[in-house]
């Protein structure tokens, strides 16, 4: 296979197919000039062609190994060739001075929880307001004497005991004897004349529910407290809950009967 003088191999014998170099010219010779584009692979160059590895190309500076850059595509021929690809900008350098950390977020407010609405007073004296009708009943009192208690004995039903009508206007409502010691009498006294003397100072206590309703509570007394004609006496510290009409007895002959309606 001829060589050309630039030592490339070429299929052709009189032009070098690579850099169309003259193939075997004569010493001196001028070459003559062959036509461009040729066919048999015949090219014109317009420049030298570079020593490989002893000439860089003039547009990437990549040294020469052919006709060709290979980094860019430059061609030492004809001295031109594809332009070299733009080059990325280089990563700006982060800055020496460290931003200052983003403020927290402030924590959030905890809403408090809104209060209970406050249970409805009873109602004011009127259709729907409660009475607590208060009288000296001597069915109660009989039997209080057949259980033949350490007093009963002593005991003896007053003669003149007027009726009383007290109305329920407060959320508790309690039911006792009024003492020295203790300045608030409660809101059902029965000191009052006929005092009942078998009345603790505060023997019960009327609680009014959000419904409307009551409901009694015996807190500890002495001589109990029994409801509708029972002898049987409600627990201590548990609300019994009460109706229309119910009757509370205490003491050696009160009894309490609720009712609504305006007081009298």
């Amino acid at each position: 296979m001829p060589t050309c003088p630039n030592g490339h191999s070429s299929q052709s014998d009189d032009y070098c197919d690579l850099c169309g170099e003259r193939i075997g010219a004569a010493s001196g010779a001028s070459a003559p000039s062959v036509p461009s584009g040729g066919g048999g692979g015949v090219g014109v160059p317009t420049q030298a062609m570079p020593t490989p590895g002893g000439t860089r190309c003039p547009d990437c500076g990549t040294p020469a190994s052919d006709r060709f850059c290979e980094a860019c595509g430059y061609d030492f021929a004809t001295g031109g060739g594809r332009p070299t690809p733009p080059q990325p900008a280089p990563a700006p350098a982060p800055s020496s001075s460290l931003s200052p950390p983003p403020a927290p977020a402030p924590a959030p407010v905890p809403v408090p929880n809104p209060a209970p609405p406050p249970a409805p007073s009873p109602a004011p004296n009127g259709a729907g307001a409660w009475t607590a009708v208060v009288i000296a009943d001597r069915d109660y009192y009989n039997a209080v004497i057949a259980e033949e208690g350490p007093d009963s004995a002593s005991l003896s039903f007053p003669p003149y005991a007027p009726e009383r009508r007290i109305p329920l206007v407060k959320r508790e409502v309690r039911i006792g004897r009024r003492s020295s010691s203790r300045p608030e009498p409660p809101e059902i006294d029965l000191r009052e004349p006929p005092e009942d003397p078998g009345v603790s100072h505060t023997h019960a206590v009327l609680l009014a529910k959000p419904d409307g309703t009551w409901t009694l509570v015996d807190p500890g007394s002495t001589n109990r407290t029994c409801l509708n004609g029972s002898t049987t006496p409600i627990p201590f510290n548990v609300e019994v809950p009460l109706s229309e009409g119910d009757r509370i007895h205490i003491g050696a002959w009160t009894t309490i009967t609720l009712t609504r309606g305006e007081a009298t």
